[in-house]
């Protein structure tokens, strides 16, 4: 369906066409019309189907932009979605000039506060910090008409149940409530039974996101082959914009270092980097400063970028959700894209349960030999010397060029040309990965599936209670505060070198 169906306005309208939005996702297109009708909703869908839309564009349709008071409040899990999430609002209601403030926590509180004083008509904030400002009267909620809680697993996971409740009690009952969460445990549901008024259901379910925009492969490998194939499946492949998941901190540190020093334009995060260093990192890749981001699956939670084509599975997850929330961040905005796990042998019981999980049977594929990746890499260095000559002016150069046609071979020129634009003698660098611990064998398809021990969704910590802060624990230790991003990131508006067929980022090489 066309977002012109679906009854939007024309500053809307305006700015989804120049965002590259042609259609409706299935979330957008049965959720918008539930909410410019004014319904309460639930909406079940996985990360990555356009939820931000869905309920950001009847909020900006119907915000009134000469009232200065807070009209909207959107909650969100982490500082990296609700800064994802404040600047989609500001791009999609640009010409309607509606203002939207975010506010998480680990920033100068004071510097928000300024901010707030521009009277924004929507917020956006993760839990804790919201609670210091509605506490400090810098947020007032008395004229609120949107209430919406963006990923609300996430937040239950995360501890901040209480919070959440809190923060419902504080805004005017005469109201509209949008919950959307991946999944829908008992308590979630609670939260729409106890705080919501006969809420309209909207449920998309996840074999959508994994079967129609992503093709899946495997490649079965012993643990010390996985870096030399990825990087030779990168050459073949040629991928616009790659992420890289591995289990550990320490993974990710290696394999973006082995990447750097074999040429690639690769960089990770995790954790334990500064929010800083993260923010900083988030930008190049969204801006396509960057070709490949390597990342933890909690580093990666609520990442929204749009162009990445390709997910490698450098490691297998343990937990089949987590590989949903994997390749869940390609095949996005219907884009194709493209997902390769790679699978030790003693992992293929892990495969098996995904396959269950996503109802899809993935492909095996043949790593490709040296001379495979040298050949792409050719194909590469072909395809930019194509663009070269059709977008730049050559008529300057054209006493230049007959100099040397004069003294050199056209073909060695060429050659040249061909070599400058190939990886050189670092693409043959030895890179060690140290092994990772192995996941511990799957009995029957069961045994222990469910435990979470070691890695997938071992942030839960085994229960929700805030009590002691036990459901947080771990996922505070890979996230730093609250399991908050600090992420200044920039849009990809069509500026990019990825844009317009390039698709690799060389340069010319001095000697």
């Amino acid at each position: 369906m066309k977002f012109a169906e679906l009854g939007l306005n024309k500053d809307l309208l305006k700015a989804i066409d120049e965002s590259g939005y042609e259609e409706a996702t299935p979330i957008q297109e049965q959720t918008i019309p539930l909410v410019l009708a004014g319904d309460d909703v639930i909406g079940q869908a996985q990360t990555g189907t356009g939820k931000t839309a869905a309920f950001g564009l009847p909020i900006l349709d119907r915000i009134d932009t000469e009232n200065p008071n807070v009209q909207a409040l959107i909650v969100s899990p982490t500082r990296e979605l609700a800064i994802q999430t404040q600047e989609e609002l500001y791009r999609l209601g640009k010409y309607e000039r509606a203002r939207v403030q975010v506010v998480y926590g680990g920033a100068d509180i004071r510097r928000q506060i300024n901010s707030l004083k521009n009277h924004p008509q929507i917020v956006v904030g993760t839990p804790g910090r919201l609670l210091d400002h509605i506490n400090r009267k810098t947020i007032r909620l008395d004229h609120v008409q949107t209430l919406v809680l963006d990923e609300a697993d996430e937040m239950l996971d995360m501890g901040f149940l209480d919070d959440i409740e809190s923060i419902i009690k504080m805004v005017p009952e005469k109201r509209q409530t949008l919950l959307f969460s991946a999944t829908m445990p008992d308590k979630i549901r609670r939260i729409g039974i106890q705080f919501m008024s006969a809420p309209k259901e909207v449920r998309i379910k996840a074999k959508e996101l994994t079967t129609d925009l992503v093709d899946q492969f495997y490649v079965k490998s012993k643990e010390y082959e996985k870096f030399d194939l990825m990087t030779r499946l990168f050459d073949v492949q040629d991928p616009d914009l790659t992420i890289v998941f591995g289990r550990t901190k320490r993974r990710v540190d290696e394999l973006s270092k082995g990447l750097e020093a074999r040429g690639y334009n690769a960089a990770g995060i995790h954790g334990d980097l500064t929010q800083q260093r993260r923010s900083q990192i988030l930008k190049q890749f969204r801006d396509g400063k960057l070709d490949i981001l390597v990342a933890t699956d909690v580093a990666a939670r609520g990442l929204d970028i749009s162009g990445v084509t390709h997910v490698y599975n450098y490691d297998i997850p343990q937990d089949p959700e987590s590989y949903v929330h994997r390749i869940g961040r390609t095949g996005r905005a219907g884009h194709h894209g493209t997902s390769l796990t790679f699978v030790t042998p003693n992992e293929m019981d892990y495969l098996r349960e995904i396959e269950k999980l996503t109802k899809v049977r993935m492909l095996p594929l043949k790593p490709p030999s040296a001379a495979e990746a040298f050949a792409g890499q050719l194909a590469a260095a072909e395809n930019t010397v194509a663009e070269l000559v059709e977008h730049a002016d050559t008529d300057k150069f054209d006493q230049e060029a007959a100099d040397l046609l004069a003294h050199y071979d056209a073909n060695d020129l060429v050659a040249a040309l061909l070599s400058n634009l190939t990886p050189g003698d670092e693409h043959d660098v030895p890179v060690h990965i140290t092994p990772e611990r192995p996941l511990p064998r799957r009995h029957g398809g069961g045994g222990g599936g469910r435990s979470r021990n070691g890695g997938g969704r071992n942030y839960r910590g085994g229960n929700n209670s805030r009590n002691g802060h036990n459901s947080r624990s771990s996922r505070e230790r890979e996230n730093g505060n609250r399991g908050h991003y600090d992420h200044r990131s920039g849009s990809r508006n069509g500026n990019s070198s990825r844009n317009g067929g390039g698709k690799r980022s060389y340069s010319i090489k001095h000697n």
